[in-house]
């Protein structure tokens, strides 16, 4: 340890003694430290934050307030050990991808581990993926994000000098990272995220987002706040950055030693006790052995509290810990009041003591659909009775093994190779390419160019691909009677049915179509598949098939539809209500419309109102200038997964989306539009000028080709969750 650090918190330790006397606060002891330097670096190997300019100035101002000077740099040279010996930490601001090379990253690891102060912010953790050591100094590497939104953070640490200004819950806007393991065994946790506050916690409902811990003997920080510009002005944020540098830089002392335990339990939804909404009788105790620094107190028989966020459907267990030197009793798992319908209930025996914790759980039953949020009641003798700390609802996946019979693939079984069934290249060469090595499509297949009456090859690799997705039907692109797509039919659906997938029907405008040869086609397929294991029927309606009508309103009378209506549910594509007469739903496909949801709540609401089916299509992007030269469509990013993410909230959003029926998703392989989630190549033939799903969710190589796959079977169970 160099000797200017040992000074500095030999410093601090005396300021200590003395502040015993005094009100406790971060701003006096930070004032006593020496002056010292701090070295901000946001070189961006990836993605780049437009917040970074504005992180740079907020470090500076926070600096000239607090008696530490900062040199900002995206010089990678800077990371020697002579040149970081001038700095008591450094502070890596939404640096993204590989921003060091391997004496770099030597002299930025002796540095901390030698005494140096280590500050993450934001997209540090997605850096330096090929530095192993990196995520022990980081605390986690990044996973994923949904949607910038709104969410609630709990504090966990009331003392430290980053969180000790906040409140138990701070609700704020931002973009929240989910991680690829949690931090938690291993680092002092020092706010966490709220998962049922917010769509898109992938961690099981125990995300820590604010972190440190000792690194050797040095400091290491991070949070994952910081994404948007407007984060750098709030001034809670800007406490808790300068917080964290200081800390790290020794100017202040911390307890950073590992939080420990498993947290919440995996796989439901958590919330602090003392983080009620409305109550009778309780009040929030301090315990600092409790989770944040709380509990749930004071409860005496007959008292309740009830949690607005939390919804007990589709929940299986509830987990709390609990102490108590009083009489205990039995804590009440109840459902839309504290006299709503009971869905379990547990006993809590005395512990010895207010500060001795232990975990109780127990099984529950099914809520009501709509019964509302989630209370618990408590019952006992006389007098107090037990405190309850953090707790959990434990969820089992909603999806069925086979997938979500209510999310639909749109599925393209329209191409063609020279050598397979097709006899020729069919639709990879559109747009003027020359397959195999140049296709139609800005993302190219895994798979390379195939033929999709390569059943045995290319098709049951997509019956496995759409089983991992979690969809549990494909909509097949049909385009009339005696059609290659006809033809192959029977082959996908035994493939199909192999792997537990249905399959619906989308009738395409093919040459001639009207409403009435509409019907006879669906007579046609009821009669020649209507008995096949994979042949999609809606229990729900009636047990009917699905047919989707692409460009419906180029037909403008569709009475002749009345002849099926008790034997298919046929869907138009439109929002406006004024054209689906005699239609029995509603479906968008447009892949881009999804990311503003145009008319969707409307439509949703008459589909609802007059027993229609309402699905509205989501998708992850969508480019085809390579198909369609010169096409002035709009396009739409896929934003490493964002876009995907923020249609799929729209969709599932009932003040956006309109509580839909069924979810279609545009598309599982339509190359020519981008849209596909079927696994893109990593390393698709060079000179072309493909993109790939390199990064999406925080994934790279190999690993991202089956991103939006996992992602769908994301989707797919919250949707199921929610149907719940």
């Amino acid at each position: 340890m160099r000797k200017s650090r040992v000074r500095r918190l030999a410093c601090a330790v005396a300021l200590a003694l003395g502040a015993a006397f005094l009100s406790p606060g971060i701003q006096s002891a930070a004032a006593a430290a020496d002056p010292y330097q701090v070295l901000v670096f946001s070189k961006t190997a990836g993605f780049r934050h437009d917040s970074i300019p504005a992180g740079i100035t907020a470090v500076q101002q926070l600096g000239a307030a607090n008696d530490f000077t900062v040199t900002a740099t995206e010089d990678a040279t800077a990371f020697t050990p002579q040149n970081l010996a001038e700095y008591e930490a450094v502070v890596f601001l939404s640096t993204t991808g590989d921003v060091l090379n391997d004496t770099q990253q030597n002299a930025l690891k002796g540095y901390v581990d030698g005494g140096g102060g280590f500050v993450g912010v934001h997209a540090a953790a997605d850096t330096e993926y090929d530095w192993p050591e990196y995520e022990d100094l980081v605390g986690a590497r990044f996973q994923s994000h949904p949607a910038i939104q709104e969410a609630r953070l709990t504090t966990e640490d009331h003392v430290h000098p980053a969180t000790a200004h906040l409140d138990d819950t701070w609700t704020r806007t931002d973009e929240w990272y989910n991680y690829r393991s949690n931090p938690r065994q291993d680092v002092h946790v020092l706010q966490s995220l709220d998962e049922s506050s917010y769509s898109g916690g992938e961690m099981a409902g125990d995300h820590p987002i604010t972190w440190c811990h000792p690194q050797q003997d040095g400091r290491s920080f991070y949070t994952g706040l910081g994404h948007t510009v407007e984060s750098f002005a709030d001034p809670d944020f800007r406490q808790l950055l300068l917080g964290g540098i200081q800390y790290a830089a020794g100017a202040v002392e911390a307890d950073c030693s590992s939080t420990g335990g498993p947290g919440p339990d995996p796989g439901g939804d958590s919330a602090e006790a003392e983080a009620y909404t409305s109550s009778s009788g309780v009040q929030a105790a301090p315990h600092a052995a409790a989770s944040g620094g709380a509990t749930l107190g004071y409860i005496d028989h007959g008292d309740w509290a009830g949690y607005a966020s939390l919804d007990p459907a589709g929940a299986t267990a509830f987990t709390a810990g609990v102490s108590s030197a009083g009489a205990g009793g039995t804590i009440e798992v109840r459902a839309g009041s504290a006299t709503g319908q009971l869905l379990g209930s547990v006993a809590v025996a005395p512990t010895g003591g207010w500060d001795t914790f232990t975990e109780v759980t127990t099984t529950l039953t099914a809520a009501a659909p709509g019964g509302g949020p989630l209370f618990l009641r408590f019952t006992g003798g006389a007098g107090a009775l037990f405190d309850v700390d953090r707790f959990a609802l434990t969820r089992a996946p909603a999806t069925e093994e086979g997938g979500s019979s209510n999310v639909h693939l749109f599925y393209y079984p329209w191409y063609g190779t020279p050598e397979g069934p097709a006899g020729s290249w069919r639709h990879w060469q559109q747009g003027g390419h020359t397959p195999p090595a140049a296709v139609g499509a800005d993302l190219y297949p895994k798979l390379g160019p195939y033929d999709s009456g390569d059943i045995a090859g290319a098709v049951d690799q997509h019956m496995e691909w759409v089983q991992r997705s979690g969809a549990g039907v494909i909509v097949y692109s049909w385009w009339g009677q005696g059609g290659y797509e006809d033809s192959l039919a029977g082959d996908v659906l035994d493939a199909a049915a192999r792997h537990g997938i249905e399959v619906a029907w989308h009738i395409e405008p093919y040459s001639g179509r009207t409403a009435a040869s509409v019907v006879d086609d669906i007579v046609h397929l009821e009669g020649k598949f209507g008995d096949h294991p994979a042949f999609y029927r809606d229990a729900a309606h009636g047990d009917r098939n699905a047919y989707y009508i692409f460009e419906s309103l180029r037909i403008q009378d569709w009475s002749a539809l009345d002849a099926v209506e008790d034997t298919a549910i046929v869907l138009a594509q439109t929002t406006d209500t004024t054209k689906v007469d005699h239609f029995g739903g509603i479906y968008t496909y447009d892949g881009i419309a999804g990311a503003t949801a145009p008319g969707w709540k409307q439509a949703g609401d008459y589909a609802k109102a007059n027993g229609l089916v309402w699905a509205p299509s989501v998708a992850p992007g969508y480019i085809d200038d390579r198909a369609v030269p010169g096409n002035t469509t709009p396009t739409l990013g896929r934003a490493d997964g964002a876009s995907y993410d923020l249609e799929w909230n729209n969709a599932l959003d009932p003040a956006i989306g309109g509580d839909p029926t069924w979810v279609s998703v545009t598309s599982f392989n339509e190359w020519h539009e981008g849209s596909s989630i079927e696994p893109a190549s990593s390393n698709p033939p060079p000179g072309h000028g493909y993109e790939t799903f390199e990064g999406a969710y925080g994934k790279t190589g190999a690993a991202a080709e089956t991103a939006y796959l996992d992602r769908t079977a994301y989707w797919a169970d919250r949707f199921e969750q929610q149907r719940g």
